[in-house]
Parts: structure tokens; C-alpha cells; sequence
């Protein structure tokens, strides 16, 4: 796992290179931070740091960076960013990469450089020699979406690392609250770890007192306020999330968006599905198929049928302009309530 990674640069363990890929783009970021101010002081930044494009740039050039010994220091670090050449995509880059060398180097790194390929792709195709090449001699780090157990792991690890602790109960309000964005849970972890400073413990009530919702959680919330039938809750939502300046169009889509992953999730359980199958059918976090799955529950395949109706009808009416659209909505909830 990444975090097992993350120890080792800590503990000044460095590999020559890394291969970092996946769509995980906090996985990603989080790691060549944490290779730059574990390798460079801030003084050495500015001559021993370099990043290429290799969407405009010739692998070449970054080669012959990292064979030139480094001005000041020990060390130099070399990001190689967007290497195509490493997916099964067609090619369309503008520039030419000669790869035997690339290959070569790979095989005989030079040994005061730190050459970081950063690759922001879902899969890299296994078939190419630079590609079996370059996971033979580099540390992996695949930035893939990390799964629920995965995701608290990481948070306690996070908070443990400020010396807080998170209670189990207070992991689960948090990312029911925040959703999967690992960004914004690192800086709601990083925030609740400096407000408990003194008691070095985060619990339950104080993530729901200082976490802020996200507009997807609202969403959600919206919804389980119309399943318990409070549509005077539903609308206060509904009316802060007008006063934040939301867009209704934005609203409607985001409802519709839950209610069909409800209504798939609903009919993909009953099929036999499980929570980590329906996921990836659906190409979603299984934290927010579980959620779904808990929704699902509460209504019949009759009222699920009727309400894709009810917003299909408001999706239309809102873009052909025939009504004021923040009332639509108003209007929408009013007839979910039935």
C-alpha cells in the first residue's frame, strides 16, 4: 500500500525511481511532495529540482538532466510528467522519445538523481518493453481509489502522525460528511487535528460540529429528509444551499445523479450483486454504494420508478426555460413527499 511507501521515504529510504499511476490524484501529489522535502532542503530546490512534460518535451531532455551531476548537494529530483508512451492510446504527442536510451537508463540510474514518472492514467499497457522495463527497476505506487477500510487506515494514520487519535464512530461521520475526496478529508483531518491539540483525540460530536458539508452530502441528507417525510427539513436545505449559491440546475442534477445510483444499486443487489461488485459495475466508491444501499431500503421499486420520473420531467421543463428554476425545485420536493 501507498502508506508503506510514504514510511519508507520518511525513513530516508529512497529509491532510484518511482513510477507513480493510477487516477488517485492525491495519492499522486501526496508522494512527490513528500520525495522533494525528504530529498532537497528549500535552498537546493531552486538548482536540483526539475519537472518535464513529456507531452511537449523529449524524454531525452529529462535524460540528460539526470546524468549531469547536481550544482549543489547530493541529490537531484526529476519529475517526468503525462508518458503517454507507457498506454495502450494511440498516439498523439507531438514529439518524438527515444526509448532504447530511456530503457537503458532505467536499467543503470544514475546514482545521484531521484527520477519521478508520474503517470495520471487508470491502466498502462503491460505489453510494452518500456512499460515491463520500468516496473521491473522502479518503485511502484499505484494511485488507485483506495477502499473504505483502506480510506479509514489512512485517516488514522494521518491524524497519528499530528499525534491525535481518531475514534472509530468519528472516521464514519467523517467521511459520511466529506464523501470520498481524499483532498478535502486531508484538509478536514489536518483541521480537526489542530482544533484537538490539547485532548489528542477527535470524536464523533466534534467532526459533526466543525466539518463542513459537502454539496453532495447535502444532497444526501435532502433525500433521507424526504424518505422520513419532513419536507419542512428538506426545504431548509434546500433554501441554504440557495443562500450559498448553488445553482438549482446543479441541485437537480446531483439529486437525479443519487437517485439513479439508488434505483441501479437497488436493482443490482437484488440481482446478487455484492457492494465491491456493484462498485466497480458502476465504476463508483463503494463507500457511496453502501450508502446507497442504506437508501435504497426505503422505498419501493414503484416510488423509485416514479421519482426518475419526476426529475426526468423537471430536467426537461429547467432547460427549455419554463419555469423560474429555483421554484421548480421547490415544487419537485413538494410532489416527492407523496
Amino acid at each position: 500500500m501507498v502508506v508503506d511507501i510514504w514510511r519508507k521515504i520518511k525513513k530516508k529510504e529512497i529509491a532510484p525511481i518511482y513510477l507513480l499511476y493510477g487516477t488517485e490524484a492525491f495519492l499522486i501529489n501526496e508522494t512527490k511532495q513528500l520525495l522533494l522535502s525528504h530529498i532537497l532542503n528549500e535552498d537546493e530546490k531552486d538548482f536540483n529540482f526539475s519537472a518535464y512534460d513529456l507531452e511537449e518535451t523529449p524524454v531525452d531532455v529529462a535524460l540528460e538532466d539526470a546524468e549531469t551531476f547536481p550544482f549543489l548537494g547530493e541529490r537531484k529530483v526529476i519529475f517526468l510528467h503525462n508518458p503517454a508512451f507507457l498506454t495502450a492510446e494511440k498516439s498523439k504527442e507531438k514529439v518524438d522519445h527515444n526509448l532504447t536510451k530511456f530503457e537503458a537508463y532505467l536499467k543503470e540510474p544514475a546514482p545521484y538523481t531521484v527520477m519521478v514518472i508520474s503517470a495520471p492514467y487508470e491502466k498502462l499497457d503491460e505489453r510494452k518493453k518500456i512499460t515491463k522495463e520500468l516496473k521491473r527497476n522502479a518503485e511502484i505506487v499505484e494511485a488507485k481509489k483506495l477502499s473504505e477500510h483502506e480510506l479509514k487506515k489512512w485517516v488514522a494514520e494521518r491524524a497519528k502522525s499530528s499525534g491525535i487519535e481518531f475514534e472509530a464512530i468519528a472516521i464514519d461521520q467523517l467521511l459520511a460528511l466529506v464523501g470520498t475526496n481524499m483532498f478535502m478529508i486531508a484538509g478536514e483531518v489536518d483541521k480537526l487535528s489542530l482544533y484537538a491539540a490539547e485532548e489528542k483525540r477527535v470524536n464523533a460530536a466534534l467532526v459533526d460540529n466543525l466539518v463542513a458539508r459537502s454539496l453532495e452530502q447535502n444532497i444526501f441528507t435532502l433525500i433521507e429528509k424526504v424518505v422520513q417525510r419532513r419536507l419542512d427539513e428538506a426545504l431548509r436545505i434546500y433554501y441554504d444551499l440557495l443562500k450559498q449559491n448553488e445553482e438549482p440546475i446543479k441541485i437537480l442534477a446531483l439529486l437525479a445523479g443519487q437517485f439513479r445510483l439508488i434505483y441501479q444499486v437497488k436493482e443490482l443487489s437484488r440481482r446478487g450483486y455484492g457492494q465491491q461488485q456493484i462498485a466497480g459495475y458502476l465504476k463508483t466508491h463503494p463507500f457511496r454504494v453502501k450508502l446507497a444501499l442504506g437508501q435504497a431500503g426505503k422505498f419501493s421499486d414503484e416510488e423509485l420508478s416514479n421519482l426518475m420520473k419526476l426529475l426526468a420531467d423537471a430536467d426537461y421543463q429547467m432547460k427549455t426555460g419554463g419555469m423560474n428554476k429555483s421554484l421548480l425545485i421547490e415544487m419537485l420536493l413538494f410532489r416527492m413527499k407523496k
